[in-house]
């Protein structure tokens, strides 16, 4: 794979066999983020688990301290007094089955977190097919499905993310932005690793935490040192 001069710049230095520790490799991530925009910072945690067993899924959410620094578009499924809520939350969006029909007809999908009280599932169950695929199904383990909308929207607002195994077992999470800086960094780190080892199936076996790189979004990655977790 072809790596531009500054990516390789960036790269050399960064020591390989070393695992840093979370402060430090921040820094690190911040001080090789060379881009002209604000990087997103991203942690990738390969797990000791098989997300192919029930028993072995790792999945939930967490609001991050500094949140992610990215602006969350929320869309809610609710009606009545509980739509008047989201709104006053400050939800982008606020419907029922008439933004069933918009996401199904015009292929809309200007959001990015979809929020939906108990009784709108039914509705919102039909769009299964295409919110699924995308990650942005509501569920209950995540929040997201919940009688009061009005507080998972400003969760979400203030950087609630969600964390789930992919099919490797890996997690791909951001947690904020490089003009940050290392300190409130390592603070959103700290606060989704603890979240992650909190989350162990009681069916795993073995290490549980293979290993943690971070990257910024054009930037090589940082292997961190994650021994005091565990």
């Amino acid at each position: 794979m072809f790596r531009g001069k500054k990516y390789q710049d960036s790269a050399k230095q960064i020591d390989k066999n070393i695992q840093y520790e979370p402060a430090e490799g921040l820094a690190l991530v911040c001080k090789t983020a060379t881009a002209k925009f604000d990087e997103t910072v991203e942690l990738h945690v390969k797990l000791g688990v098989d997300s192919r067993h029930a028993d072995q899924q790792v999945r939930g959410a967490i609001v991050l301290p500094h949140g992610t620094g990215k602006t969350v578009r929320v869309l809610v499924f609710a009606k009545a007094d509980k739509a008047e809520a989201a709104k006053a939350a400050g939800a982008d969006y606020v419907g029922e089955m008439d933004l069933v029909e918009k996401i199904q007809k015009e292929n809309w999908f200007d959001f990015d977190v979809v929020v939906a009280s108990p009784d709108m599932m039914g509705v919102v169950g039909r769009l299964g097919k295409v919110l699924g695929p995308k990650g942005l199904m509501p569920s209950p383990k995540a929040g997201t499905v919940t009688p009061d909308v009005a507080k998972a929207v400003q969760e979400v607002k203030a950087g609630k993310i969600e964390y789930r195994l992919d099919k490797t077992n890996i997690i791909h999470c951001p947690i904020g932005k490089v003009s940050f800086g290392p300190e409130k960094l390592t603070e959103n780190y700290n606060t989704l690793m603890g979240a992650i080892v909190k989350a162990k199936p009681a069916a795993a076996k073995g290490q549980y935490i293979r290993s943690c790189v971070a990257a910024a979004t054009m930037g090589p990655g940082v292997r961190m040192n994650t021994a005091k977790l565990v």
